[in-house]
């Protein structure tokens, strides 16, 4: 079967989505899309607005065949640990085609696989670069989108645009492999990444958060599709979650937190410091901003804080666990197709060591509010015998 693949969070699935899984399938000709999404913990250290099992279902609905989920350990991730993760679920799976939404005008500005052969060739020169002209005082990516614009400036390298940051990683980690996936960059049509209001065809998934979390729901009906917009009952956001991380930080001891993944430069102390002087997650987050510490950064320290992710924890790629949660009548014949060659977990068990931290993250997120559904034990993947494309 000939197959595309998108690698997803769809917070929540909205009309964009949609069109970017029907754009992929035309471009590609592709008899089955593939989505590898993220679950209840997303790349920008932030709780999902809606549970995972809500999310594929939607994503089923509308035109995608099925649905694989990217652990925790790879979803709450910088763009490059983000990119190792995803890549490798589509590789093993044997990808034809990774198609992507990127914030470049034109989707031909930038020819993302010449970037990321260009890269690995390279590489050597490039970290001694990074190391040369390293700066204490500046974020990781603010110093690599100097390196990167100082051995390729001809490209149009706007590491300021999410999508675009993403697909130059997914670029970077698909030449590594010996047969890399072919890739194809779609334009970003209607509201950009950040945009805040409803206005355009097509709204951002931050703008319809916004107005959700808001108790405006009627107003983003026109911009999702139906089965995001009847799901959308137990909303959650990171301020569900302040006091059980203010008690995490308080509780715990300094050189326990120290022992936190991602946990550097003494940060535990200034956390300690901070959360006892604010009185919801935003101020923390906004006492807790420095030049070397983006909010995302911070956001996703504070995610593993929260759910106690400690650094020998780290896992290995060849350790990751294929979850399957959901699938249609062309998802399920792919899969025929791959059960010789791929490990996939259809049912958690309660012995699923290659998931505990996915499990335990899981049972966090319910703690929000007890009207959110048991995540793993007992689900089976959901079956949609009608795809509306």
């Amino acid at each position: 079967m000939k197959s595309v693949g998108l690698i997803v969070e769809y917070n929540p699935f909205h009309n964009g989505h949609k069109y970017h899984a029907q754009k992929a399938r035309e471009k590609t000709n592709a008899d089955v899309v593939i989505a590898v999404m993220s679950g209840n913990f997303l790349q920008r250290g932030e709780p999902a607005i809606i549970d995972k099992w809500q999310r594929a279902n939607a994503a089923l609905l509308n035109g995608v065949d099925l649905v694989i989920e990217l652990p925790v350990e790879f979803a709450v991730q910088s763009a490059d640990y983000f990119a190792q993760g995803s890549i490798y679920f589509l590789q093993k799976l044997g990808i034809d085609t990774l198609v992507f939404g990127t914030d470049i005008i034109s989707e031909k500005a930038i020819d993302y696989e010449a970037f990321g052969c260009q890269v690995i060739v390279k590489q050597k020169e490039i970290d001694k670069y990074f190391q040369q002209s390293k700066k204490k005082d500046q974020g990781f990516s603010t110093q690599m989108t100097a390196v990167y614009r100082h051995f390729f400036p001809e490209m149009p390298l706007d590491f300021t645009s999410p999508n675009h940051l993403l697909g130059l990683a997914y670029a970077r980690e698909n030449a590594k492999y010996q047969t890399p996936m072919k890739i194809i960059a779609i334009s970003r049509i209607g509201s950009n990444f950040h945009e805040e209001n409803l206005a355009k065809k097509f709204a951002s998934a931050t703008a319809i958060r916004q107005n959700l979390l808001a108790g405006k729901k009627e107003k983003i009906k026109n911009f999702v599709p139906d089965a995001t917009f009847t799901s959308l009952q137990n909303l959650v956001c990171w301020e569900d979650y302040f006091s059980l991380l203010k008690y995490r930080v308080l509780s715990a001891k300094t050189s326990e937190l120290s022992q936190i993944y991602q946990m550097n430069e003494g940060f535990e102390y200034r956390l300690q410091e901070k959360i006892k002087k604010v009185k919801n997650f935003a101020d923390l987050v906004n006492q807790l901003k420095t030049k070397r510490y983006t909010y995302a950064r911070i956001r996703r320290l504070l995610t593993y804080v929260l759910l106690n992710i400690q650094k020998e924890e780290k896992i290995e790629k060849s350790e990751i666990p294929f979850r399957i949660l959901g699938f249609t009548d062309q998802g399920r014949a792919f899969l025929k197709e791959k059960k010789d060659t791929v490990s996939l977990i259809s049912k958690v068990g309660h012995l699923q060591s290659n998931m505990k931290t996915v499990i335990k993250a899981d049972a966090i997120y319910q703690m929000a509010t007890n009207k959110i559904p048991e995540q793993n034990y007992g689900r089976i993947p959901i079956y949609n015998s009608q795809n509306c494309e």
